[in-house]
């Protein structure tokens, strides 16, 4: 490990703490400067996430080529080293580092939350302070698993972020704010608890082969990095873990049938926290997956691979019919969320590389994209208190910079060429086309969900902008302030920039993604010539 390294892994882990210390300073601080400390904090941490990229991008191709992590260091947590070198007796240490598979959602991240902070300004008139530090309490949670490379680690910050998530739904949320936070609290919870009873019992048996392996004693360890080199997770063990860890998982993106805490969390959350859910805790999940199940458990996943897919499917037909007969923007674009998670799905089980690929574009290009429509139907909701669709009608005429922004927005999320989402999606169809683990018909029926997509977006969008102008309070409506088009633009920005030039995005992410697919394909050939 290098001092170049050295230096990079040391502000990798000050972007992940940093929220901390601005937590910690609006505790101290009083209520007027509380959203000064956490705009700047979380400035100051999207500032240090893309000097860890220019880091990145330099040093990313000889440990990308070979499979591992940039930037990856260990400390030791509750294991401890001996005069003898050996690591005794639980071998559970803070390891960070990045990839393709983790760069771009880290860099999501530390970008959607000064945009969410800084929206907030105008929107949280109570209890600032509380609310600002749980904001800055998410981003610590939220970071922390896009970097994690110890199971342990990941499963702590994992829960982390369930807390300030909780608490932000259920005291700045909507009238049924309290049932939306609970609801979203247990689903997660259950989950999680399944997670970890498989976490341990994959980190107590792997020991035994690691410590052999290593010469070392061990009796746990959750060091991802040294079980996916050692120990090999026996076949009829597999189907009970995979099963452990992606109840946890399928609750977070969620998938069907596990998403009916999705669109009361997200009617009933703050902008902000809505922005949030869609943009980045809802990769917790697909992320999991990407970085968990399918290294750790290949022959588990490649069989549950036409299931996962085909509820894949299911989320995407769903979402997008349930979509299409709400009143309400704010599920309309929650809904939408599950369709589109369902294509991400799909692309990880595709077991292609061009799959996969696009299905970590695709976990970025929702943050954006979705992002950005919570933003707007937060802009329009403050001025006219009202999300239900019958009430706007021709208000093009009046905001034509939101109906500009939403017009981009809109066609982004729906997938048009030239816009991020189109990349995302064509790679996923392309890719689970050719998919050796599921039916062709399952993409063939998927690609239906496009065009469903295109409906309802489009639909929605003609009845709240076109139409006659005929009520009082929007003629009355302003259009958006310069500080609401400061909030949308690096957003809008991305959407072109990755729908026209997605080529560095898909090199950085296929070196990663693309061992993930070639580990599990040599597996299950492996197990099948046994």
């Amino acid at each position: 490990m290098g001092p170049v390294n050295d230096l990079y892994n040391l502000l990798l882990n000050v972007s992940v703490f940093l929220p901390l210390v601005g937590a910690v300073l609006i505790l101290l601080a009083g209520v007027r400067h509380a959203k000064i400390i956490a705009l700047l904090t979380s400035l100051a941490t999207l500032g240090v996430s893309l000097w860890v990229f220019g880091g990145y991008l330099q040093y990313a191709n000889p440990a990308l080529e070979t499979g591992d992590f940039v930037f990856k260091k260990a400390y030791y947590w509750l294991g401890y080293s001996t005069q003898d070198g050996f690591v005794a007796p639980f071998d559970v240490k803070f390891i960070t580092g990045l990839d393709g598979v983790s760069v771009y959602l880290y860099l999501l991240t530390t970008l959607l939350f000064p945009l969410s902070i800084f929206f907030s300004w105008n929107s949280i008139d109570k209890l600032e302070k509380p609310y600002y530090l749980l904001l800055l309490l998410l981003e610590v949670g939220v970071l922390g698993v896009f970097v994690s490379l110890d199971v342990v680690m990941f499963y702590i910050f994992f829960e982390v972020g369930l807390i300030p998530m909780y608490f932000l739904i259920g005291i700045w949320g909507g009238k049924e704010r309290v049932y939306a936070a609970v609801k979203f609290f247990l689903y997660t919870l259950v989950g999680s608890l399944l997670m970890l009873i498989a976490i341990l019992y994959l980190g107590f048996t792997a020991a035994e082969t690691v410590a052999v392996k290593t010469e070392q004693s061990l009796s746990f360890t959750s060091d991802l990095y040294l079980i996916l080199k050692h120990y090999a997770v026996p076949e009829n063990v597999q189907t009970w873990l995979f099963l452990g860890f992606i109840l946890g998982f399928a609750i977070k993106v969620p998938l069907f049938p596990f998403h009916t805490w999705l669109p009361d969390a997200h009617v009933q959350a703050p902008t902000a926290g809505s922005v949030l859910l869609a943009g980045v805790l809802l990769k917790l999940g697909t992320y999991g997956i990407v970085r968990f199940c399918l290294p750790l458990f290949p022959d588990a996943s490649f069989d549950f691979a036409p299931t996962m897919a085909f509820l894949g499917l299911i989320g995407i037909t769903y979402g997008a019919m349930a979509a299409m007969v709400q009143t309400d923007i704010k599920k309309l674009v929650a809904y939408s969320s599950v369709a589109h998670m369902g294509f991400v799905i799909m692309g990880i089980f595709a077991m292609t590389e061009e799959a996969m690929s696009g299905a970590v574009l695709q976990m970025v290009n929702h943050g954006i994209s979705t992002g950005a429509l919570f933003f707007l139907v937060g802009m329009i909701y403050d001025r006219r208190h009202t999300r239900e669709i019958a009430d706007y009608q021709g208000i093009a005429k009046v905001v034509p910079t939101f109906t500009l922004m939403f017009m981009i927005t809109t066609l982004s999320s729906i997938g048009l060429p030239g816009l991020n989402g189109f990349v995302g999606e064509f790679l996923i169809l392309l890719g689970s086309f050719k998919s050796v683990a599921f039916s062709k018909a399952i993409t063939v029926i998927a690609t239906t969900g496009v065009i469903i997509a295109a409906v309802y977006m489009l639909w929605m969008f003609r009845r709240v902008l076109f139409g006659a102008l005929d009520k009082k309070e929007n003629q009355e409506l302003t259009d958006l302030t310069g500080s609401e088009v400061l909030t949308l633009m690096p957003l809008i920005v991305l959407m072109f920039v990755i729908g026209f030039y997605a080529t560095p995005f898909l090199e950085h992410i296929g070196k990663s993604s693309d061992v993930i697919v070639q580990g599990v394909l040599k597996a299950v050939g492996q197990s099948a010539m046994k």
